[in-house]
């Protein structure tokens, strides 16, 4: 078990890539990941299990678009006279639930899902929303991972391959630009940050930004070294984000708090920018990652950003990985 990952959470914003809720009811507290993979001979069936009792929270945002909470990742969905347009497609156990929140927003057909990036807790639920007639559209590295097996180190788990009906159909290397009930809907690649899958979805005459992992609010990040991300790109994509961000924007957050500002992302970038730079500079002294983590360097920002599943101390291990 890593040391670096004990920390508690509310159910409120979990997510896969931190925790299994499976664990909670067994032991009374929530299990880092590796003492769920020690507790789950499946760690996939344990979360789909616990997804299907998640509660759907609707928050509704501006121009047809809200956004749906509490399966796995944010969902924003716009709802006109073309249709819903997803993004992201959250668990597969919140199937009915995630149904019956679109649903109160309109009774229109479901015609396009955009994947952010490939992990699970955004593409889980690919396949029963193609079954619902969605195209999906993604960044060219979403398509392969989803394509093969893939391994996250950081979170010691083996994901198998998609199955081909969740599978984008439509993928793309750096831009694109889709048309819906009014909106110009700009994608783009960030590079490699969170993922190297990583794309901003921007609703242009809504002047709503959904930032996928790239932005948790409230939340320190997870970071998936394994399939390409790191510090620097995250700190990168933070500052992509500002440039297509004013005062007005409606920012959407891949986790933690759903709806937020610009000021809310200069502030998670700073942060970022703050606690890699105290890194970088202890770890040019010679120090081992042990003493970087007794040295505290998240501490500035711990009471604000470090209440959640990404522990100061992993947040820490996982700066350290890349500078």
């Amino acid at each position: 078990m890593s040391k670096y990952l004990h920390n508690p959470m509310s159910r409120r914003g979990f997510c896969l890539c931190c925790v299994v809720a499976g664990g909670f009811a067994a032991t009374g507290g929530w299990l880092t990941p590796s003492e769920a993979f020690a507790e789950a001979r499946n760690l996939v069936d344990v979360f789909r299990d616990e997804a299907a009792k998640a509660e759907i929270r609707v928050h509704k945002v501006r121009s047809g678009i809200s956004v749906l909470e509490g399966s796995g990742g944010n969902i924003a969905v716009l709802t006109g006279r073309d249709g819903k347009t997803f993004v992201d497609a959250g668990i597969t156990g919140t199937r009915r639930r995630i149904l019956e929140a679109a649903n109160s927003l309109g009774h229109q057909p479901i015609t396009t899902l955009i994947n952010t990036h490939w992990h699970f807790d955004h593409t889980d639920g690919n396949e029963w929303l193609s079954t619902e007639g969605a195209a999906i559209i993604a960044h060219n590295n979403t398509h392969k991972h989803m394509l093969s097996a893939q391994r996250v180190e950081d979170w010691d788990f083996n994901f198998p391959s998609s199955p081909l009906a969740a599978i984008p159909t439509d993928a793309f290397a750096e831009s694109k630009i889709l048309k819906a009930d009014g909106q110009n809907i700009q994608l783009k690649h960030y590079g490699n940050a969170h993922t190297d899958s990583d794309i901003s979805v921007f609703f242009e005459q809504a002047n709503t930004l959904h930032c996928g992992d790239t932005f948790w609010n409230g939340l320190y990040p997870f970071i998936d070294y394994s399939t390409g991300g790191n510090i620097d790109g995250m700190i990168a994509a933070a500052n992509a984000n500002l440039a297509m961000a004013n005062g007005d924007t409606a920012v959407i957050s891949g986790h933690g708090k759903p709806v937020g500002t610009r000021a809310e992302l200069m502030e998670y970038r700073d942060m970022l920018v703050g606690i890699r730079d105290n890194v970088f500079n202890l770890k040019s002294q010679g120090l081992t990652l042990d003493r970087i983590v007794s040295a505290r360097p998240t501490e500035k920002y711990d009471q604000k950003w470090g209440k959640a599943v990404i522990s100061p101390a992993f947040f820490t291990k996982l700066v350290f990985e890349g500078v």
